[in-house]
Parts: C-alpha cells; structure tokens; sequence
C-alpha cells in the first residue's frame, strides 16, 4: 500500500497537470476572442455555454463524476474565460487605457476587503501592482482625482447590510468615472492570534458593516463585546498585537493568512450567500465595445412636481432599457431634495441609450453621467441534463 505522502504527491502532479491545462485553456479563450472581434459577435454566446455542459455532462458520466459536480466547476470555467475575453475586447477598444498605469487606492490596509477586490480587479491584467492603503473613502478619491494613482476600488453595495451611502454621496462631486465593477464573495471568519475558542472571546474587533452583517452570529453571543475600527485589516492587526486568547477579530481567511491570525469560525454572516459590489473609478472614461454587455450608471435631479421621478423612469421603457439599481440620496444643501443614482444595462453609445439620456435632460432638472463599463454579471447557465 502506498504511503500518505506518496498518494499526495500522485495528487500534486494531477494538480500541477490541470493547472498546465487551465492555462492552455485560457490562451485559446484569447484566440476565440480575436475571432469574435474579427466578425464582430458577441462575447457572451449561452447557447454554445449549454451545449458544453451537456457534451461534458455526457462524457463525464461514464467515469463517475455527477453532473452537479461537472456543472459546478465548468461554470466557473466558462466565467473566467467570458472575463478574459472581455478583457482582451477591451484592451482593443481603450488602447490607451492598455499600459496606463498599475497603481490602484482602496479604504483599509493590506488585507482588507477592498484590498483583496483591488487585487482580483488587476490580477486579470497586471502583476506589479502598486497598492495605496486609505484611511477614508475621501482619499481614495483624492489619490485618483490627483492622479497619484491610476485606479479606486470602492465598494457600493453589499448584499446584507445595503448600500454604501458615504460612497454615493462622494460620487455626487467628483470629475472620476467609474470604469469597471466586481463582485466579491464575503465570507466573515471569526480570527485570533492563538488557539482558542468562542467561549473565551470576550471581545471582537471588526469594522461596523460586517460587525453590522454578522449580527445574527454575534447576538447569539452576548457576552461578547464589540469595538469598532476604521477597516477589518485593523481589526486583524489589532488581534494580532493583543496575542490574547480572549480577543478576535471579523475578517477574511486571506487576511487573516496575510496577519498570521487562526480561523475559529466561518460564515459569521447573515446571509449565507454574502457578496460585496464594488465599482472602479479612474480619470477618464472608457469605451465599452458593442460585443461586451455594458452597463451605464448616471445621477439625476428630478424637479419637485408630482410624478416627476415616474416620468423620469418611463423614459428608460420606452426606450427599451433595463434599469437594475435605483438609489436615492439626499443632495447637500437641498434640503427635502434627493438625486437619484441608476444603473442601467446599456450601453452608453448605442443608440437607444443616447435617445434616453437626451429625453431624461429635457425632463429632469439635472443628468450626470458617472460611467459606461463592461458588466461582469457572468449568470451562469445551466444544462438540462445537468438538472
């Protein structure tokens, strides 16, 4: 009988093998999209995505994998190479844009979320990275509207605790335009310095939004006490210099492997599937091409007669756009007055969304468009025969 490590080592060189593969896998992604660029067809074909998983779910049946298994781990493969292919249109498209600059502002330091979205962001493109760690959300602004560096990650929405609203707020001044978003899944993990387990904690350092997302958790612990901190990478480093068995922080497994810190705990969050969107803002615009599906975000100030907003949104049907985010947000120095923020799934040059913008300036009283950039809602398919 082989020994552990001999089977382990059997099991890295099939690892190090698929590794190979998916790298293959994804210089041929690049050439289906140079083929799709030279004939002009979009980058998103689900037909052919269904007909894969069900040729694949056909092959793999005689060799003993399930279609969920099949299902699971080629939709993330088809993501990825949509993603990749996505990427190259648009270099294509915004050739400027190509080897503008590496440098990328987030709130928090090193490890935390909007740290970890900076990296996934670039990560498809760049490997030297120049990271800028901010104290607020204003810096980040200021570091990209100075142009001491190229990119902001600012996250927006998250899918528990709501929208980010000092982030709304800030993007109602700025001249920045957003250029790309994410989503990035959040898994909050209970983190110490030392071995230890909950009965012990007597105190938990975390940032208020996921303190606030995991309150389900924490409320069933009530004899621990919360401290705020400015960002989960404080909280982290916080824990860490505390050594204390009976302190904790709320983080992620990849930042509590970035501050040496042991998991005790995972899924603190209140909803299972926990995810974060977080927009990308640069100083100039981007172009998005017709291949790519696009989404526009834009503010506008409707006036104060009844009716005014519905108007406003009847424009986008009859022009055949679908909104997909409404937010409101009062404006400074308006009292009972708010700007409303939209995002649409359109692109901004095409024609239907150039007719809407010029219909929405006529009826409303202000119309400021924030960006157009490539959607990177990749909702996967699913085969019949994998069901």
């Amino acid at each position: 009988m082989a020994t552990l490590d001999e089977i382990r080592n059997s099991i890295n060189e099939i690892d190090t093998q698929l590794l190979a593969l998916f790298a293959k896998r994804r210089a041929i992604s690049i050439e289906v999209a140079k083929n799709k660029l030279f004939s002009q067809r979009p980058i998103r074909d689900q037909r052919r995505e269904q007909e894969l998983l069900a040729y694949l779910t056909q092959v793999g049946h005689p060799m003993g994998l399930s279609a969920h298994f099949i299902q699971q781990v080629f939709q993330l493969i088809i993501e990825d190479s949509v993603l990749i292919q996505q990427d190259f249109v648009q270099q294509q498209k915004n050739p400027e844009h190509t080897d503008a600059g590496n440098s990328v502002a987030y709130l928090g330091p090193l490890g935390s979320y909007s740290s970890l979205a900076a990296r996934k962001f670039l990560g498809r493109q760049l490997s030297d990275i120049r990271e800028i760690s901010c104290s607020s959300f204003n810096q980040v602004f200021h570091e990209v509207e100075s142009g001491a560096c190229q990119y902001g990650v600012l996250p927006i929405e998250n899918m528990t605790s709501g929208s980010i609203n000092e982030v709304y707020d800030l993007m109602q001044q700025t001249s920045l335009s957003i250029v790309a978003e994410l989503t990035y899944p959040i898994d909050h993990c209970l983190l110490t310095a030392v071995d230890t387990n909950i009965n012990d904690i007597e105190v938990i350092y975390g940032h208020p939004q996921p303190i606030m997302q995991s309150s389900h958790y924490l409320d069933s612990n009530p004899h621990i006490r919360k401290v705020f901190c400015d960002s989960s990478s404080a909280a982290m480093l916080k824990v860490k210099e505390l050594a204390s068995p009976n302190a904790a922080a709320i983080g992620s497994a990849e930042g509590g492997d970035i501050y040496g810190l042991i998991k005790i705990a995972s899924g603190l969050a209140n909803q299972p599937d926990n995810c974060t969107r977080f927009l990308i803002v640069a100083r100039e615009p981007i172009k998005v091409s017709p291949l790519v599906p696009a989404k526009t975000t834009f503010i506008m100030s409707t006036t104060q007669k009844t009716g005014s907003l519905v108007e406003a949104l009847l424009v986008l049907r009859n022009h055949n756009i679908n909104m997909t985010k409404l937010e409101s947000r009062p404006i400074p120095g308006n009292p009972w007055e708010e700007m409303f923020y939209v995002d649409v799934a359109a692109n901004l040059e095409s024609d239907e969304m150039q007719a809407a913008i010029q219909d929405l300036q006529s009826s409303t009283r202000y119309v400021k468009i924030l960006g157009c950039y490539p959607s990177e809602d990749v909702h996967p398919v699913s085969s019949p025969t994998a069901e």
